[in-house]
């Protein structure tokens, strides 16, 4: 009588190979997690005065009265926090408009959002003599949120509504938005003399109770754009791909677009349009975590905070004891990693 044993079955080999790449980004999570934080401490300790970083990671958690937890407490670690939220806000606003579009090059101020702020901000300036940042915050806020519903509104109306027509309609937008910005500023100097400071944008003069203000909305827009992660998934692969695998389509892009309004407009509120945040460091995170949405959406949220801090910290040491603008510092870093992004096909696609 022959007797037969059931073996185990080994593993298959792809799903052995997605627990280590699992495993992989999990640890290269954990890693960008310890990165946030030293920057972060750095971020406490250059400016004006070096705090050395003992000391600085001592007055964080222990505010002793002295001059040095003065400077710890009143000004660098509302600078330090509020770059992290938007840091966040950029860079998963970033990636969801790369998903949404399917366009590797795009960021926010592709839908004409940085605009919709300014413009905002502007016509509270000439109109209505607002010329505090949290006066205009709310101005800023709505203009952006406008502006991306226009935006949604003409892409997806026709028989043909695909991410294309929203970007050309968001270029649309854009320009004839920045064609009225320029013309208010040309015709009132003192409307450019007041909005000059906001537009460059800058971590130095932001108002806290500003980013007390818009922190919820930013809070709301991470918290859904996470959660779009396996519906973008499916986007990426087609649309008929995508609602064969039960992605609502038209669902996810409003969401989306509500998302992004929620971060961008939140951020640029705050802290005044500050560029390639939102371009480079999804393509960043691309490059380690593959095509997976999920992953790429997390690694942004915690990686473009870093490169905000870092770009703040070196307009600080560079031009010390004067300090340049972070807007200024993406600027000459992102233009750049946009030209190579440009060229480099097989980096830039999704």
């Amino acid at each position: 009588m022959a007797v037969t044993v059931d073996l185990p079955e080994e593993a298959p080999v792809e799903s052995r190979q997605l627990g280590g790449r699992t495993s992989l980004r999990l640890a290269g999570l954990l890693v960008s997690l310890a990165l946030l934080a030293v920057v972060m401490v750095a971020s406490l300790a250059f400016g004006a005065k070096f705090i050395p970083f003992g000391e600085s990671w001592r007055l964080w958690w222990d505010n002793d009265g002295s001059s040095n937890a003065a400077i710890i407490h009143d000004l660098r670690l509302p600078r330090t926090m509020v770059g992290l939220l938007v840091g966040a806000a950029l860079g998963l606003s970033g990636a969801l408009m790369q998903a949404l579009t399917l366009n590797p090059l795009a960021e926010p101020g592709l839908l004409g959002v940085n605009l919709g702020a300014s413009a905002g901000v502007v016509l509270a300036i000439a109109f209505l003599g607002i010329t505090t940042i949290s006066g205009y915050v709310w101005f800023a806020f709505a203009g952006a949120a406008l502006t991306s519903v226009v935006v949604f509104l003409l892409g997806n109306t026709g028989r043909s509504a695909t991410p294309d027509r929203q970007i050309l309609a968001g270029v649309a937008i854009t320009t004839v938005m920045g064609s009225g910005i320029y013309a208010i500023l040309v015709l009132r100097p003192e409307v450019f003399n007041k909005y000059r400071f906001w537009e460059v944008g800058s971590l130095g003069d932001v108002s806290v109770p500003a980013a007390w203000r818009v922190a919820p909305f930013v809070v709301a827009g991470l918290l859904l754009a996470l959660s779009l992660g396996p519906a973008l998934n499916a986007l990426a692969m087609g649309e008929e791909t995508g609602r064969a695998l039960g992605a609502h389509v038209m669902r996810t892009r409003l969401l989306g677009m509500l998302a992004v309004t929620l971060l961008c407009g939140g951020a640029t509120a705050v802290v005044g349009p500050i560029w390639f945040v939102g371009l480079a460091v999804p393509h960043m995170t691309r490059m380690f975590t593959g095509p997976d949405q999920r992953w790429i959406l997390l690694y942004s949220m915690v990686l473009a905070p870093v490169l905000l801090l870092a770009a703040d910290i070196v307009g600080r040491v560079v031009t010390a004891p004067s300090e340049l603008e972070v807007g200024i510092v993406t600027a000459f870093v992102g233009a750049p990693v946009f030209i190579v992004l440009a060229r480099r096909r097989r980096l830039a696609q999704l």
